[in-house]
């Protein structure tokens, strides 16, 4: 696939970064599928860059999960682990009810606020068909609790274990759940904050986390050539 930034993209930040960036996000919106090779000599070439921050780019791939770099072969974009998946729901579970047990306990008028206005901007990219911009917004609104619990280090870390879980959320999102149930669940979620109620809101994130688990072995079955054991 072609591979392209904006001019301004290396403005700020380095660029083995937003080389990462632009990457992570092709295999997780499964524009470079598992099993495609990566040519660190044409992704350079198409990006304009050295192939110093594209050899960074794929060591930190490696490190999430996403790409497997073969000494002398290549580097391939990993299959989806099965068992990587629900290793790394069950962490982003333990680590996100805490988060949001946490922001409920504590929330402030801003982040209720905040909460209700991601989700009309949800329900917006639902009515256009957006689904990259509605899953866009699905992590800002999980990123939003983070921050209102003050766990934006914690979030960070929790960024990189979670690579696997959002192909898969990618996938499911076009094919399995249906995007009124992830409506309704932020809505429970923001409910439960905007009463200060640590209990409710547990509850509502552990059921949303939980849906992810419910479309994995369909779609297991429906993509072999993705997936794992």
């Amino acid at each position: 696939m072609d591979m392209s930034l904006p001019p301004d993209a290396f403005r700020h930040g380095s660029v083995s970064n937003k080389v990462y960036d632009l990457l992570r996000d092709a295999i997780i919106q499964l524009r470079l599928r598992p099993g495609n090779p990566l040519s660190e000599t044409e992704l350079a070439r198409q990006l304009k860059v050295s192939r110093q921050p594209v050899r960074e780019a794929f060591i930190k791939l490696a490190e999430a999960g996403l790409v497997e770099v073969r000494p002398q072969r290549g580097t391939y974009v990993l299959l989806i682990s099965r068992r990587d998946v629900d290793n790394a729901r069950f962490i982003r579970e333990a680590i996100e009810v805490a988060f949001v047990r946490k922001a409920a306990a504590e929330a402030s008028d801003a982040l209720v606020e905040e909460l209700k206005q991601l989700i009309l901007r949800q329900a917006a990219a639902r009515d256009h068909g957006d689904h990259v911009a509605f899953l866009e917004l699905d992590e800002e609104f999980h990123q939003a609790i983070a921050r209102g619990a003050g766990c934006e280090t914690a979030w960070k870390l929790l960024e990189t274990l979670k690579a696997q879980m959002d192909r898969v959320r990618f996938l499911s999102f076009s094919e399995a759940t249906p995007i009124d149930t992830l409506i309704e669940q932020h809505e429970a979620i923001a409910s439960a904050m905007a009463a200060r109620d640590p209990e409710r809101a547990e509850t509502a994130m552990r059921v949303h986390l939980g849906e992810m688990l419910k479309s994995l072995p369909k779609l297991a079955e429906a993509h072999p050539d993705l997936f794992t054991a």
